[in-house]
């Protein structure tokens, strides 16, 4: 029985755009991640730090308040005036590969295969 297709739910270059290069690596924010699953950040943290195992440095890692704070000002994640109360994660390649695996929904799945088709494409590009 053939594999069937599985449809793109949002715009490749939406995706491109949430992937930063952050202590030179490439990552994706667990706010961006968190919205492109349709869950919330806290839910998205919270598998993680109860899975905490599956996610070694070079999976994820939490951003210092120095980063953050630069981050935030590239990004514009916070309206001005607002703090930040966690530190956000970072996820590599690796890591949102991981994130299906905690968090256990079609959708997460199906963004997670169109994330990592896009990272790869973006290491193809790269290389040449």
């Amino acid at each position: 029985m053939p594999k069937k297709e599985i449809k793109l739910l949002i715009p490749d270059e939406l995706i491109t755009n949430k992937i930063y290069i952050i202590r030179n690596q490439k990552v994706m924010l667990d706010s961006d991640l968190a919205k492109l699953y349709e869950v919330e950040t806290k839910v998205l943290k919270q598998a993680v730090k109860r899975n905490i195992d599956r996610f070694p440095e070079d999976f994820m890692f939490e951003l210092t308040k120095e980063e953050a704070r630069i981050s935030r000002s590239q990004i514009v994640t916070l309206k001005q005036g607002q703090n930040i109360k966690y530190l956000p994660m970072a996820f590599t390649e690796q890591g949102v590969a991981m994130l299906s695996s905690v968090l256990n929904s079609n959708r997460s799945i199906t963004v997670n295969i169109q994330i990592i088709r896009l990272f790869t494409k973006l290491r193809v590009i790269l290389a040449d």
